[in-house]
């Protein structure tokens, strides 16, 4: 267990101090990776570390966007994510559960107020028809 830091010892001279014990003690030798650049990254970016991790989460980019924006790409997708629906009804679900969390922002915004609306239903339903015919 750590030891605890002493009182009245600045925390910066203390922590030296156990890196320095440490040091000595070999604790540091033979790491992976010691003496090696960290991988994949790119000095002029200082948001090298988020792109790393949605590669390595396998996220989507739109992840990263706004609370807004991100509905309104979700309403914009709609058409392509009720295509495979067995039911008008299940078309019907799916546009509703949007338009619910819609709603939810549009009571409760966060991250830049961009305006957002809901999906037409109907609208929805007839590209679902339209798309079930071809």
């Amino acid at each position: 267990m750590t030891e605890r830091k002493p009182p009245g010892v600045p925390v910066g001279n203390w922590v030296d101090e156990l890196i320095r014990a440490a040091t000595e003690r070999g604790e540091f030798d033979n790491l992976p990776g010691a003496g090696k650049p960290l991988p994949d990254t790119d000095t002029n970016d200082e948001n090298w570390w988020i792109r790393q991790k949605i590669r390595d989460e396998d996220l989507p980019a739109d992840v990263l966007l706004p609370p807004a924006l991100q509905l309104r790409k979700e309403v914009a997708d709609l058409p392509e994510t009720v295509r495979d629906l067995p039911t008008e009804e299940a078309v019907r679900d799916a546009v509703r559960e949007v338009n619910r969390r819609v709603a939810d922002w549009i009571r409760t915004p966060s991250g830049p107020v961009v305006p957002v609306a809901p999906a037409d239903p109907d609208m929805i339903v007839a590209a679902w028809r339209d798309g079930r015919r071809s």
